[in-house]
Formats: structure tokens, C-alpha cells, sequence
């Protein structure tokens, strides 16, 4: 079976790789396997200066999935590109790295993206416009389609790597959303992000989250992501790299036939350190009962069917 898939700024040996948030910077699931192995790694995201996060509790479990409210916890863009990024480099030189940028400005995401593209192992940037943009009444970047078209466009004008945009789920119709970033010269997008949950302990009858609302990731989240992936695969073109609740190479190739052209693991990271090395080694398993030869023939018919 062939694995591989090829991705603006991206040959990937597989498919596989973790999302960004639930695998650190990779040094922490380095010691339980060999990280090189995964198709990529979509590291923690990377904010100008260094950011503590929000208070505790910051994670809470829910029926299949989990809540999470961690900030945007980073040693900063300084420690990223001084050390972090070279250490992966040193250690696993062939390891396509994507870099997940965040800002609370426009200036933000320009300043990390223009840095940050340069590091010999950056293979390509995924955008988080899921933040606030404290210069426009703390509306999120990636809800409204003008704000994120204008981002996507100002960072690809300092960017040397693919821009991937990680495109948010709480909003009204994704359609306008994701056609406005590929105007704006995107390259591909990740989706989907985390849906906006909460949680209330029943003995304190407040939020169980410190900052009261929270992401929720994991399995109860997949049916979403692959509808959406469809919706944005029927009216774009861009590569998409799936996510939302994959725990099994059924998931993997759930979201290849609604559109993605590469699948990222998030939340089963937790439940399982060795789930991303499992689908690697599962996937042609599979592939074979089901008849598929090559991803990048599924990649093709898939397309061919959504162009009709």
C-alpha cells in the first residue's frame, strides 16, 4: 500500500501526524517511540513572547472527548526558534515540521511567521485564526471572512513556507469563511478546531474550567468535522489536513473520503501515546480489505467525485 501524500511544502511518507496542542513540541512522545516516523508534526502553537496560559483547571473530561482551556501556553517565538526547532532538526533532520502561529494582532502573526518560516525544518505554517483580535472588539480572526482573508494575505506576504488555516467550527457558515482565506492566497487548511464547550460541577454550581469555556475535542466531535471537510472540499480546491476526534484508521479514511488529503490526531495523544504509530502501522491493513491501493488514487477519485 502507498502511503504517501504530497501537500504544498509537504511530502509526506504518510499521512499521520499529531495536531498542534496535544503533542508539545515533540520531546515528551520522542521518549516512548521514534517521532520521525510520523508524517509530520504540527507543534505547539508559537505566540511573539512567551505566554503562561490561563489559570486552573484548564482541562475537563466530557463523554467522549474532553473540555480544554489551556491559553495558548508557549516559551515564546525567541525559545522556539533558538532552541526547540533546532533540536528537532539535530535529532530528526527529515521530519516535516508545521508550525502553529498565534497572535492577538495582525502584527502578531506577521512577526512569528516571517521568523518562523525560516527555520531550515518549517516545512509549512498552520495559522490558528481562532484567537481574539483585540484591535477589532475581541472577535476571532477565522469568524469573520474580510478579517480572515486579510490576515491570511498580510502573512503570506512575509511567509517563505505554505500557509495552512486552521479554520474555527463556531461559526454560522464556514463557506464564506474558508472561500475568503484561499482569496487571501492561503495554500491549504486544517480543519476543523475545537467546538466552544462547558462544564458546571454540580457541589460548586460554577464552570469546572477557570476560564469557564473551553474546546472540546475528541470522538464526539468527528461527525462535525467531517461535515464540515465536505462542505469546504465542495467549494475549494485547497488541501485539507482533517481533524476532530480520529482515534482508528477507520476515522483516518472516514475524513479522506469527505475531502482531507492528510489526517492529524489530537485528543486520542492522551488516551493513547502510541495511537499515531498504531495508524501508520494499521492503515495499509486496511487499505487492502477495503481495495485502496494508494491514498493519493483515493485523493484523486474523491476529488473527481466532489467536482460532478
Amino acid at each position: 500500500m502507498v502511503l504517501q501524500v504530497d501537500l504544498p511544502g509537504l511530502n509526506l511518507a504518510n499521512p499521520i501526524m499529531p495536531a498542534s496542542g496535544c503533542f508539545g513540541f515533540g520531546a515528551e512522545y520522542d521518549k516512548y517511540y521514534d517521532i520521525g516516523q510520523l508524517g509530520a508534526v504540527m507543534i505547539k502553537a508559537t505566540t511573539p513572547e512567551a505566554r503562561f496560559g490561563n489559570p486552573t483547571p484548564r482541562v475537563a473530561e466530557t463523554p467522549s472527548g474532553m473540555l480544554n482551556a489551556i491559553g495558548l501556553q508557549n516559551p515564546g517565538l525567541d525559545v522556539v526558534m533558538g532552541r526547540i526547532l533546532p533540536e528537532l532538526a539535530d535529532k530528526h533532520p527529515e521530519l516535516p515540521i508545521i508550525a502553529n502561529v498565534a497572535g492577538s494582532t495582525v502584527e502578531d502573526y506577521v512577526t512569528v511567521c516571517r521568523e518562523i518560516s525560516h527555520a531550515p525544518n518549517v516545512r509549512a505554517i498552520e495559522l490558528n485564526v481562532s484567537c481574539p483580535n483585540v484591535k477589532h472588539g475581541g472577535i476571532a480572526f477565522g469568524t469573520d471572512p474580510a478579517t480572515a482573508g486579510a490576515l491570511t494575505e498580510a502573512v503570506k506576504q512575509v511567509s517563505t513556507v505554505p500557509i495552512y488555516v486552521k479554520l474555527s467550527p463556531n461559526v454560522t457558515d464556514i463557506v464564506p469563511i474558508a472561500k475568503a482565506i484561499e482569496a487571501g492566497g492561503a495554500d491549504g487548511f486544517t480543519m476543523i478546531n475545537t467546538l466552544l464547550g462547558m462544564r458546571i460541577d454540580l457541589k460548586t454550581r460554577k464552570p469546572i474550567l477557570a476560564n469557564q469555556t473551553g474546546g472540546l475535542s475528541g470522538p464526539a466531535i468527528k461527525p462535525v468535522a467531517i461535515r464540515l471537510i465536505r462542505q469546504v472540499a465542495q467549494v475549494s480546491r485547497l488541501p485539507i489536513i482533517g481533524m476532530g476526534g480520529v482515534m482508528t484508521v477507520d476515522d483516518v479514511l472516514e475524513m479522506f473520503l469527505a475531502g482531507a488529503q492528510a489526517v492529524a490526531v489530537g485528543t486520542a495523544n492522551f488516551t493513547d501515546p502510541f495511537v499515531c504509530p498504531k495508524l501508520i502501522e494499521g492503515l495499509p491493513v486496511r487499505m487492502a480489505e477495503l481495495g485502496i491501493s494508494s491514498l493519493q488514487q483515493l485523493i484523486k477519485e474523491v476529488r473527481e467525485e466532489l467536482d460532478q
